[in-house]
């Protein structure tokens, strides 16, 4: 399996959200190294780092009230990784591999898109994730992109 590897083109400019992700690679990493006898160990490490990562993000537009799909993308890609690791409990590691080479372009994708648009609204509406407050009156944000 290849590897995922830290670009400059998944840097999104806020730290806390940038560290994530490297995390995040870092943990993929490990499951797509995994051999076939840890494969259910490193997965469950994955989707343990998957769901606080997602916590952070779904958090963060709570506070903000951003509005759009994100969470709900979050919600379908943890279901998926639920179902996958069932399937790998009962022996269907082909699936889990199929999951472990699909992610590598939903990540870019999703980082890229939806990341970014998350990135632009907070800092358009003055929220400092690191402090939870707002550095200025909210005005002006841009609407993300809505879902189709």
């Amino acid at each position: 399996m290849g590897l995922m590897q830290w670009s400059d083109s998944l840097e999104l400019g806020l730290a806390p959200m940038d560290q994530t992700h490297r995390e995040f690679i870092e943990c993929y990493n490990a499951m797509a190294s995994a051999p076939s006898e840890q494969l259910l160990e490193r997965m469950d490490a994955f989707i343990a780092h998957t769901i606080e990562h997602f916590e952070q993000e779904n958090q963060w537009m709570a506070i903000v009230g951003f509005p759009g799909c994100h969470k709900a993308e979050h919600d379908r890609v943890l279901a998926v990784m639920h179902e996958v690791r069932k399937r790998v409990v009962d022996g269907d590691l082909f699936l889990g591999k199929r999951l472990i080479e699909e992610l590598p372009a939903w990540f870019e994708n999703h980082a890229g898109s939806m990341d970014a648009a998350l990135v632009q609204y907070l800092q358009a509406v003055g929220f400092d994730p690191v402090t939870g407050q707002f550095s200025k009156a909210a005005q002006g944000a841009p609407a993300p992109t809505p879902c189709g």
